[in-house]
């Protein structure tokens, strides 16, 4: 990274002369403008990541630079410098944006210190500015793949929704079908994308730990409340919090959540202030909500409120023409990923990935070529790199199935495998018979040495775990 570019926006020569001296010394790279005219030269030039601005120009008002400033370098940071008649001006510099001001005449080393804490800011803006475009990027509309009209329809609720003030938006469909990817699109679409998205799975975390999750709670509520908390709803002020699997949220939390959603307050759990805050709740189930309510398992005031703007995400069986579309993608991402070159999808492999009908949608799509990739060494994905359900016959054992590697015939036992185990089995064998060389142990798994890196880091297997000697 180069030195931080400052510009000195100041009609005084001496003074500017003075500034541009010590700010150099500094190791500062420094311009400087004598007028509001070279000002607004020297930033359509280049982008200076602090402004030092005088307050009276003899062709320009400060607060005039400041608004142009503002409007064509929005992360820049602007030091306002001003005689004491004019701290009113200056105040209201500051309510419009300015990080601070300085009175004439100032110490130097007081300018340093204002400076560099100025810049520290100015490097923090610019890293939540690029945290939020990474995140657009890999949870924006280009993580959710479709061109049917089912899919079409979903994308313009999330557009609908992202730009609205909808505080509450219920997202349905069977799993696997990307319910987690559509909350974080709506959250890092929306004005709320630079304050927290936090998520958590009603069904993953116990009763007593889901409301101390959710709502804080202070210290001594519990025999374990040594300090207190604060929950998620408190933490994600004035940004999102997704509550997946809300269909199987404890009867009594949902009376809680339901204030909330209502009046945007709560308590903590052993508290008895009520906490305000300004959330976007996205919910999300694979169940039946109505039929919930008719069961007595889910509140209806709670299902109506939650159901203003609901999304419903179809099956993939129902949206076939999507799968080679979504191929595509996986491929892509899969090859960035595991530095590979795959090209695509054999017409037979092709044939079986269309035929299936997808029971795990498009979560287990992502898991057969991510496997299909990690397993397979050819240019594209054939048949034999696909698993037993959607290619029986490549596994049979009938010569025909034979796996491009040799790996043999395997019979899989009635009681079927832990494929996830076997695969960590393998990969051990391979290591301890080449001695924890990587790349002979490629070899012997028909991989290459990225591959069973790869494969290392996934099982978080260390030295001493393959090292013990050939078997």
């Amino acid at each position: 990274m180069g030195r931080e570019r400052i510009l000195i926006v100041e009609d005084e020569k001496l003074l500017r002369w003075s500034l541009k001296e010590r700010l150099s010394e500094e190791g500062f790279d420094v311009g400087e403008a004598g007028t509001g005219a070279e000002a607004r030269e020297r930033l359509a030039e280049d982008e200076p990541d602090l402004v030092l601005l005088d307050m009276r120009l003899p062709d320009a008002d400060g607060l005039e630079i400041l608004r142009h400033v503002q409007q064509v370098r929005p992360e820049t940071m602007i030091i306002l410098m001003t005689a004491y008649s004019s701290v009113q001006d200056a105040v209201a510099a500051i309510k419009l944006g300015a990080y601070d001001y300085l009175n004439k005449p100032f110490d130097m080393e007081a300018l340093t210190i204002t400076v560099r804490k100025a810049l520290e800011t100015t490097v923090l803006r610019r890293e939540v500015r690029r945290s939020r475009e990474t995140a657009q990027r890999k949870f924006g509309f280009s993580s959710i793949v479709g061109e049917t009209r089912a899919m079409q329809r979903v994308f313009d609720l999330i557009r609908r929704v992202a730009k609205s003030e909808a505080s509450t938006v219920l997202v349905t469909g069977e799993s696997g079908t990307g319910k987690d990817l559509v909350a974080k699109a709506i959250h890092y679409q929306s004005n709320r994308a630079d304050r927290p998205f936090l998520n958590v799975t009603c069904t993953a975390i116990a009763e007593t730990l889901l409301e101390s999750e959710l709502f804080g709670h202070e210290r001594g509520a519990f025999t374990d409340a040594k300090t207190q908390k604060r929950g998620m709803f408190e933490q994600a002020h004035r940004g999102t919090v997704f509550l997946d699997e809300i269909g199987d949220m404890p009867f009594s939390l949902q009376a809680k959540l339901l204030r909330v959603l209502q009046e945007k307050k709560f308590r903590r759990v052993g508290g008895s202030a009520d906490i305000e805050v300004d959330v976007r709740i996205i919910a999300a189930t694979n169940r039946d909500l109505k039929q919930r309510v008719s069961d007595g398992a889910f509140r209806e005031d709670l299902f109506y409120r939650l159901n203003v703007i609901p999304i419903a995400l179809p099956p993939l069986r129902d949206r076939a023409a999507d799968i080679q579309l979504l191929v595509g993608h996986f491929i892509s991402e899969f090859n960035g990923e595991f530095k590979k070159e795959v090209a695509g999808v054999s017409k037979e492999a092709r044939e079986l990935l269309d035929a299936y009908t997808w029971p795990g949608n498009v979560r287990e799509l992502r898991n057969v070529i991510e496997r299909a990739m990690i397993l397979g060494s050819g240019a594209e994905i054939g048949v034999e790199d696909l698993p037993f359900e959607l290619a029986p016959e490549a596994h049979a054992g009938n010569g025909n199935g034979r796996r491009k590697n040799g790996a043999g015939d395997f019979a899989l036992p009635p009681s079927g495998v832990d494929l996830e185990s076997l695969e960590r089995d393998l990969l051990l064998q391979a290591l301890r018979r080449a001695r924890g060389n990587r790349t002979r142990a490629g070899r012997l798994l028909g991989l290459n040495r990225d591959q069973v890196r790869y494969r290392i880091d996934k099982f978080s297997l260390v030295d001493g775990d393959y090292r013990d000697g050939e078997e």
